[in-house]
C-alpha cells in the first residue's frame, strides 16, 4: 500500500506546502549535469563517468535534446518498512521529457539523481518541481548501506 503525501512530507521534513501532493511529495530540481567521461559497471564494482554541471542562465537551464543527469534539491529519506519510487511530473512528459529513476531502498538517505531524457528543447528552472516521490510498504531483511548512501549531502 502507498502512503499519503502528508506521510511522505513528514518523513522528508524540510518541504514546502506546495510540494505535498495527495499521494507523494514533489522533488525540486537542484542541478543539471552532462556526462563527459566514460563510466563502467562491472562484476566487481562500478565507476561513474566524469560530469560537468551545466551553466544555468538566470537560474534556468536551456536543454537541447539528449540525456542529462539531474540532481534533486531535496534530501530524501526512505524509512524502514518502505520502498521509494520516483515518477516524473506530468508537465515534464507534456514537454517531451522523461525522467528515469531506480528503486530507493529502505534506509537510503541523500539528494539522489535521475536520468532526464529530453526529446525537444526545454527550459527548466532551478527549484522547479520535476518529480514525485511515493512511498510504499515493503518487507525487507536489511536497509540500504551502499556506495550512494548520503550522496550529494556529505
Amino acid at each position: 500500500m502507498f502512503e499519503s503525501g502528508q506521510f511522505v512530507a513528514d518523513v522528508l521534513g524540510d518541504v514546502d506546502d506546495d510540494q505535498v501532493q495527495p499521494n507523494g511529495v514533489d522533488l525540486r530540481l537542484g542541478a543539471v549535469y552532462e556526462q563527459v567521461g566514460t563510466g563502467c559497471i562491472g562484476t566487481d564494482g562500478k565507476t561513474v563517468g566524469e560530469r560537468r554541471e551545466l551553466a544555468a542562465e538566470s537560474e534556468r537551464y536551456r536543454l537541447e535534446p539528449g540525456g542529462y543527469v539531474v540532481e534533486y534539491a531535496d534530501t530524501v529519506r526512505i524509512p524502514e518498512g518502505h520502498v521509494g519510487f520516483l515518477y516524473p511530473r506530468s508537465s515534464l512528459l507534456r514537454n517531451s521529457c522523461m525522467l528515469d529513476t531506480a528503486v530507493w531502498d529502505a534506509g537510503y538517505e541523500g539528494r539522489g539523481e535521475g536520468l532526464l531524457e529530453v526529446y525537444h528543447t526545454v527550459e527548466l528552472e532551478r527549484g522547479a518541481r520535476i518529480a514525485q516521490l511515493v512511498l510504499a510498504d515493503a518487507e525487507h531483511a536489511d536497509t540500504y548501506d551502499g556506495s550512494y548512501q548520503r550522496e550529494n549531502i556529505d
